[in-house]
């Protein structure tokens, strides 16, 4: 394209946002499991880990979707006119889905992993659900260790039993950001 005359219009100048850290969400989550994947039911995280972290096998070599499940409790204070209410998950191995109050925010599968979650939170407590999905690779080298129940099939079998195992799950920090403008 060739623009034989100059653009004349106006300087536009966007209000400044400011973002604010509320809460960091801490403490215990209940984690729920796939079932027929090798992991227990449930268990109870008293902090964000990596599967890959876990003591227990089945969550050690955990592949497909857990559901963390946490309640938090909003104060009126963070509700300002205007100001909008993110959810930002910090690190998630490989994608989530984010469902406060019963009402999904959307699938986020790259940094930031934030959602906005301004029409779901509302004054008092609150449910979240961040429904992570992680990779394969952690269940094929857990099939691969001594003695283990085989629960994947595939004719190539590119990690043995001392692959090294990639984070999974929700990692976190968990926090919650008020954004306003300025």
């Amino acid at each position: 394209m060739v623009f034989r005359k100059s653009a004349k219009a106006p300087a536009l100048s966007l209000p400044s946002l400011v973002e604010s850290t509320l809460s960091t969400v801490n403490g215990a989550w209940k984690v729920s499991f796939q079932s027929h994947r090798g992991a227990p039911e449930s268990i109870t995280l008293d902090k964000l880990i990596s599967f890959s972290e876990s003591e227990d096998p089945g969550v050690k070599y955990f592949s497909g979707t857990a559901t963390y499940t946490k309640s938090i409790d909003a104060p009126q204070a963070w509700f300002a006119k205007g100001a909008h209410l993110m959810l930002d998950l910090g690190d998630v191995k490989n994608l989530a889905e984010v469902i406060v109050n019963g009402k999904s925010l959307g699938i986020v599968w790259h940094t930031p992993y934030r959602v906005d979650a301004t029409t779901a939170l509302k004054p008092g407590k609150n449910e979240i659900i961040i429904k992570a999905t992680n990779a394969w690779v952690n269940r094929l080298i857990g099939d691969q260790q001594p003695n283990a129940a085989k629960l994947t099939f595939t004719v190539i079998h590119p990690f043995k039993a001392d692959s090294a195992l990639l984070p999974s799950g929700l990692l976190g920090p968990v926090t919650v950001v008020q954004t306003t403008t300025k």
